[in-house]
């Protein structure tokens, strides 16, 4: 999906002043309607919607920043935007910390391929280091969109070129895990993985002999495993080993977790979602 087609210059803003979560849902919202696409829609019908996606969880990820998404029967365009707020809001961030940028997405509703391709093309122009630093020193609406949109010119000619990958593993005993790391991989631009469910040593060990007596010393649910493997940039990979601990916690202290990665000399194709 191409971000530069979809970006709204008209609902850009660099001073959102509000405090709560509902009052900058408002906000967006009205800042949604600025974009000619929309004309069809009602502001409070936008803010409804915006408010029901994050009734079932909260859109901040973290660092500062939100992606509020939702989709729209009857819109025929994708609109992108964003919002910045130099004070910050408290919105339920997974960090527990105030969002003061926020990208607001709103997709056809039968576009649901589409929807989840711009999440993750987003959130890959947020590996970026110093792009949120540059959205919030961004004084004008303007130079907040061709600053974005310079950055995501970058992140495409880098991703051109075939960088070295690592292929990683995160095997998982513990399902809560597992939907905050797959979260985690497509805000970090990692929006390609399968996942293999096996059976862990527990569930045969009882027919052994000698570990007849121990039926069912086991936990059942840590009989059963997930394992994700993705590609991963080798530059990343500590960064990205750092990010599952913030969700695991030290996989050293931790029985039921691990992480292996091992070197990728040849890959030819992708494992993205769509």
């Amino acid at each position: 999906m191409d971000l530069f087609t979809i970006l709204e210059r008209e609902s850009c803003s660099v001073d959102v002043k509000v405090k709560g979560k509902h009052e900058v849902l408002q906000a967006l919202a009205a800042l949604a309607v600025k974009s000619g696409k929309l004309d069809a829609f009602d502001q409070q019908l936008i803010y409804e919607a915006l408010k029901q996606r994050e009734d079932q969880g909260s859109t901040g990820f973290g660092g500062g920043v939100a992606l509020p998404h939702i989709r729209l029967k009857g819109l025929k365009d994708f609109v992108l935007f964003i919002a910045v707020s130099p004070r910050g809001v408290d919105f339920d961030a997974m960090d527990k910390k105030k969002v003061h940028i926020f990208f607001v997405i709103i997709a056809p509703e039968e576009k649901v391929s589409e929807h989840v391709q711009v999440l993750a093309a987003v959130s890959r122009s947020l590996s970026t280091g110093s792009l949120k630093k540059e959205l919030l020193a961004s004084h004008t609406p303007g130079v907040l969109y061709e600053t974005f949109l310079r950055h995501v010119q970058k992140t495409q000619e880098s991703s051109s070129s075939k960088r070295k990958m690592k292929l990683m593993f995160v095997i998982l005993y513990f399902d809560e895990f597992l939907y905050h790391i797959l979260e985690y991989f497509i805000q970090e631009g990692i929006d390609g993985a399968t996942i293999i469910e096996s059976s862990g040593m527990g569930e045969y060990i009882s027919s052994i002999p000698l570990f007849a007596t121990f039926i069912g010393f086991m936990n059942e649910r840590r009989n059963h495993s997930k394992t994700i493997i993705a590609l991963i940039p080798e530059d990343r990979e500590q960064e990205i080993i750092s990010g599952i601990e913030e969700i695991s916690g030290d996989l050293d202290k931790k029985d039921g977790a691990m992480v292996i990665t091992l070197d990728a000399s040849f890959y030819k194709g992708s494992m993205r979602m769509m």
